[in-house]
């Protein structure tokens, strides 16, 4: 990679500002057509660096379609938008093989579905049946798509984002732990305040349209992704990050009372995974070449909360698994070096 330094050599002060540099490209072309949710932006932005996955959680209407479709263009990447529906099946997503030709030219040949994208919409994905739902499975976590004992690679980079409604239950499917845990990051959109719904209103009920251009290429991006990779973290840092996720297990050294009391299971190991790489990506966007405490502080929640299992007394109360991650990180302090 032209832009990056050999393993374990940290880059020069321009490599890092050009990280920043491009990012901010980035964001300033979102921004053209999505007003606020600038931590969003960054959270989805992250999930692209790291090689992973993102859901979003919000009530119809934010504006969470607009922000993955415009990410798409300001990245110059194809894109692909998946209604999820009772009646989807796997062959809608993944492609079917089908038989072309006439007479003896027949033949079978495989029609790849939306899945063969760089940018996945899955909206509203826990409307689908599990079946449905599962058919994500290998091509989240291999990068791969196996249909009738063939194997297709996906294009890199591949990122899915899923939504979904926290308030309409009725006709849904939540999504199962083993796919909640191939999300990198789940991340809630918030209801924008009142000067971003003047400005949303202004941008949407006018005639002027935003003209989103291209700010990276995807080359480029995986660039950026292996540099990512490169970021080293020192041993306190990753024993912190270990301590917390240790935290959110019932029986786990360090849980606070509302873990005990309210917690089933705490987070898989793919869960500090996502902590540490998501820690590295903020350091450099910070233009630091280390991650430190704060990092792992900022990330944990984004990366944990949808891998925290909560048990019955817990959901019967309401407690949200923001809370008891606010508990997990007032419990846990960095050690002293």
């Amino acid at each position: 990679m032209s832009s990056t330094t050999p393993t374990g050599q940290p880059p020069s002060k321009e490599v890092l500002d050009a990280f920043r540099r491009d990012l901010a490209k980035v964001r300033t072309e979102v921004a053209k057509v999505i007003v606020g949710n600038d931590e969003i932006v960054d959270g989805v932005l992250t999930c692209l660096l790291a090689g992973g996955h993102a859901l979003l959680e919000g009530v119809p209407g934010l504006g969470k379609t607009m922000l993955v479709r415009t990410l798409a263009q300001a990245l110059d990447l194809t894109f692909a938008r998946v209604q999820f529906t009772p009646d989807l099946m796997p062959a809608d997503i993944l492609g079917t093989t089908v038989i072309v030709g006439e007479g003896s030219t027949k033949r079978f040949e495989f029609q790849k579905g939306p899945i063969f994208a760089n940018i996945i919409l899955a909206d509203e994905i826990n409307r689908a049946t599990p079946k449905t739902q599962s058919a994500l499975l290998e091509a989240m976590q291999e990068g791969s798509v196996t249909v009738a004992k063939n194997t297709y690679m996906l294009d890199q980079p591949f990122l899915v984002l899923a939504t979904q409604n926290p308030l309409e239950m009725e006709g849904t499917y939540p999504l199962p732990e083993a796919q909640l845990d191939r999300f990198f990051y789940k991340l809630h959109v918030g209801f924008p305040d009142r000067e971003e719904l003047h400005a949303i209103l202004d941008r949407t009920t006018g005639v002027t349209k935003s003209d989103v251009r291209p700010a990276l290429t995807q080359q480029r991006i995986l660039e950026l992704r292996w540099m990512a990779r490169e970021v080293p973290v020192a041993r306190h840092v990753q024993d912190f990050a270990i301590r917390i996720l240790q935290a959110t297990h019932p029986d786990g050294p360090g849980a606070p009372d509302t873990v005990k009391r309210f917690v089933r299971f705490g987070s898989s190991p793919r869960g500090v995974q996502a902590v540490l790489m998501a820690a590295k990506i903020r350091a450099l966007m910070d233009g630091r070449w280390a991650p430190g405490e704060d990092d792992v502080r900022a990330t944990a929640v984004p990366a944990l909360r949808h891998r925290v299992i909560m048990n019955f007394e817990g959901e019967a109360e309401g407690v949200k698994t923001d809370r008891v991650l606010a508990d997990v990180l007032a419990q846990i302090k960095p050690e002293k070096k």
